[in-house]
């Protein structure tokens, strides 16, 4: 039999304005719903060959470009599948013989797991750190792709992103941004393949990757889809490329996905771009991170400030603070999703700071789990 939960009432005052913190699927804003609702007669149903859905593919990858501010000649791919689909993809069509992966959590080893089990490629290069830090790249000769994480959504821990120094010539830089494409700052430049799935600061549903790749990255994809490597079509980045500039995917997407990517981007974009979508979760982190310091009973997991990501926040707790007990009470207030990754297995709460969750509603949150930690006493 599970455990009962406490049952303790946060009073109504104290409560958030929305509820919603998980780290993905991640908080949808109600306007977009909205948005959706309306447009559903003539959108959902409708077959994305046609012109109502390329149109909106084509308002994603431009609304995209211009978001990240990719310099001339970068392109947006997307496809089927989410991050998981990807690292398959990129196992085939942008690792040439050999890639250098940074293993700092669960999401990053798993690209490093793909890599490692693709029977056409060398033994990839797996550098790796204990959750709470990252590791970094190091360049290596025979190196053609370094695979970095810009969010570890497990752990809590960000790195920003460069190129290796010394790294051979040609070799691409892969990066991972799934939980941080849209909240955290990166400078394009600095890499070839910015990848990831809407459901997180895009505030969207999951079901599709999208791509931002430079020209390097592009001219690697057409090499090897023009030799003789064998590549699964679902998996085919040069089939996803060929597609993407026709502003379609070559199976059938989630049109909702779709929108509700499209609607988040937009929304970014009219109240400042990149930059007001990390102001945003600047304060919440400021704000997050503020309490857990100056708490008794609680402290950031992350020890090293320049580590602590600011769309991704986790809480450790004393051994007199049962998180879980809190965790409950919370999702039983309409609270939810603060529970710590799984295989974490830490005393601890994660808490999502992505661009669509209010600063304000961060603020509550740390009163609620003041109010119930004090009940708990």
């Amino acid at each position: 039999m599970g455990v009962s939960t406490p049952d303790i009432s946060i009073p109504d005052d104290l409560l958030p304005h929305d509820g919603r913190f998980g780290c993905g699927p991640s908080k949808v804003r109600p306007d977009a719903v909205d948005m959706l609702i309306g447009s559903a007669p003539h959108f959902l149903g409708t077959s994305h060959r046609q012109a109502t859905v390329r149109f909106k593919v084509s308002e994603l990858r431009n609304g995209l470009a211009e978001l990240f501010s990719l310099p001339d000649g970068y392109e947006i791919l997307l496809g089927n599948g989410g991050t998981t689909a990807f690292w398959d993809a990129a196992t085939f069509c942008l690792i040439d013989e050999r890639s250098q992966h940074l293993d700092f959590g669960e999401f990053s080893s798993k690209f490093a797991k793909a890599a490692a089990a693709a029977p056409h490629i060398g033994t990839p290069e797996i550098i790796s750190t204990d959750p709470g830090h990252h590791p970094l790249a190091v360049p290596m000769a025979g190196i053609d792709a370094y695979c970095l994480t810009h969010n570890e959504t497990s752990t809590g821990v960000a790195m920003s992103i460069e190129r290796p120094h010394g790294a051979d010539d040609g070799s691409l830089v892969l990066v991972d941004a799934t939980s941080a494409a849209g909240g955290l700052r990166f400078d394009p430049s600095e890499l070839d393949v910015y990848y990831f799935a809407p459901q997180k600061c895009l505030a969207s549903d999951g079901g599709l990757w999208i791509a931002a790749c430079s020209p390097a990255a592009i001219e690697r994809i057409e090499r090897i889809a023009a030799g003789d490597r064998w590549v699964p079509s679902f998996l085919d980045l040069g089939i996803a490329l060929e597609n993407s500039r026709k502003d379609q995917t070559y199976n059938t997407p989630a049109l909702t996905t779709l929108f509700l990517a499209t609607e988040q981007v937009q929304w970014i974009l009219d109240n400042g771009g990149l930059e007001f979508a990390a102001g945003r979760c600047d304060r919440s982190a400021a704000t997050i991170y503020g309490w857990a310091d100056a708490h008794e009973h609680a402290t950031p997991f992350v020890a090293e400030e320049e580590m602590r990501s600011h769309v991704v926040a986790t809480i450790d707790f004393d051994d007199d603070t049962d998180a879980a007990a809190v965790a409950a009470v919370l999702r039983d207030n309409g609270i939810l999703d603060t529970e710590p990754y799984r295989k974490l297995g830490r005393n601890q709460l994660r808490v999502a700071l992505f661009p669509a969750i209010d600063p304000e509603d961060v603020a509550a949150l740390t009163r609620c789990i003041d109010f119930v930690i004090e009940q708990l006493s």
